[in-house]
């Protein structure tokens, strides 16, 4: 398997002491000066993702609108912001993360299944471009807060195209026995009704089958199930404008070779031109998952019989994904690794069995003190931490132009009982 610090482009990469770098700042060096566990991000690395996406739609008018919900790092959502991005949302808390990091409410869309009243009247009045629906109660909802506030919502309901999108269960979201959108059968009766609804303007249709999408001839499918449900819709007077066509674009995390967003551009594009409407799309991963990583120390080593373990000081509640998931993520030293290397598990100090980050990985001798890097862990890492075991959450700092900012302060103990009463 080759590892993702040795391609020539990769963001983290070694220099020539064999030391691990992230744009040229040596990790060993953002440990000594901001402590671990610390989530580190290259900017340069979002640019390029965030450019490959939007070039490849460049030939017809769209918005990549980044998924808050991947990486809610205020800096890195700024800096998507200043290139034009817009944003999906999924809760009125990531509505006000977006406004202060600079999204325009015109770049604003708001997806979800569980939306609020608070939250859509929150949305309506920070004048978003769409709401992303997903059942009849919800446009009910809308319509009635639209109309209190006398404005007009646009709305675009979330079709379930009932494709298979060949990923894990845990985040396939396009199949009948998902919770998320409508189902085929009810679409054209759910825009009628929209149709006769007070302030709504359902100008919109939107379709997500999954997560990280290796292969995106699902995606392919989907969409052409959604432009040919605009034709019908056309055909009883709903003039569609805006299709939006999810995300889930996959990363490599250990062997996979993805599909790229250039695969189904051209098609997508195609479709989309066929009812002069505006191409949507939903990225998250793909533009920050390989652009972080989680640095670690190692506390102890030890070993319980024939089985080895290094225990480090990140946890299931710094980055949960592989406790969830059985996610794999690569796992490298800092320093040059040296040595021959045996099968260890990779664990956190946190009171539960589930608490590891790496089970039987070959990997190289290790000490207290050595740094560690979990690599492909911009997406889903922090935003899913916790302080789980009263454990506070960890810093976070980006790399720009080769310089590293602290972010995110790491907690402190009087954060973890802010608010509360004794």
């Amino acid at each position: 398997m080759t590892s993702l610090v040795s391609s020539a482009d990769a963001p983290f990469r070694r220099n020539d002491q064999g030391e691990l770098t992230c744009d040229g700042v040596r990790l060993a060096d953002i440990a000594r000066d901001h402590g671990t566990p610390t989530y580190v991000y290259s900017a340069a690395a979002v640019d390029v993702a965030f450019d490959s996406v939007d070039s490849a739609y460049a030939g017809a008018p769209h918005l990549v609108c980044f998924a808050l919900k991947a990486c809610s790092n205020l800096a890195l959502a700024a800096r998507l912001a200043r290139r034009g991005a817009g944003v999906d949302i999924v809760s009125g808390g990531e509505l006000f993360r977006a406004l202060k990091a600079g999204f325009p409410s015109e770049r604003i869309v708001f997806a979800g299944v569980g939306k609020t009243r608070q939250e859509i009247g929150e949305a309506l009045d920070a004048n978003i471009l769409l709401f992303t629906v997903e059942s009849i109660q919800e446009v009910e909802a809308i319509s009635a807060l639209a109309r209190e506030r006398g404005k007009t919502a646009r709305v675009a309901f979330r079709v379930n195209p009932d494709v298979d999108p060949k990923t894990h269960p845990y985040v396939s979201t396009g199949l009948k026995k998902n919770k998320f959108g409508i189902g085929r059968e009810t679409v054209l009766d759910a825009y009628r009704f929209a149709l006769s609804l007070p302030n709504l303007d359902p100008t919109g249709i939107h379709c997500h089958i999954g997560s990280q999408l290796v292969h995106l001839d699902p995606v392919r499918d989907a969409v052409d199930r959604i432009a040919d449900l605009v034709a019908e819709l056309k055909g009883i007077g709903v003039p569609i404008r805006y299709i939006d066509i999810g995300g889930g674009i996959a990363i490599r995390y250990r062997d996979e070779t993805p599909d790229g967003p250039t695969a189904i551009a051209s098609h997508v594009i195609g479709r989309a031109r066929e009812f002069g409407a505006t191409i949507l799309m939903e990225p998250g991963r793909f533009l920050v998952g390989n652009a972080g990583i989680l640095l670690t120390e190692v506390v102890y080593t030890k070993e319980n019989g024939s089985k080895k373990f290094v225990v480090v000081d990140a946890a299931m509640n710094d980055l949960i994904r592989p406790s969830l998931y059985d996610a794999y993520h690569e796992i490298v030293t800092v320093s040059p690794p040296s040595g021959e290397e045996n099968l260890v598990d990779i664990v956190g100090p946190v009171c539960e069995s589930g608490d590891f980050l790496a089970h039987d990985r070959s990997f190289p001798p290790v000490a207290s003190g050595d740094l560690l890097a979990v690599l492909s862990a911009g997406a889903y890492g922090f935003v899913m931490s916790s302080n789980y075991n009263a454990r506070p959450r960890a810093a976070e700092v980006v790399v720009a132009g080769g310089t590293a900012r602290v972010t995110r302060q790491r907690e402190s103990y009087e954060d973890l009982i802010r608010g509360e009463v004794v």
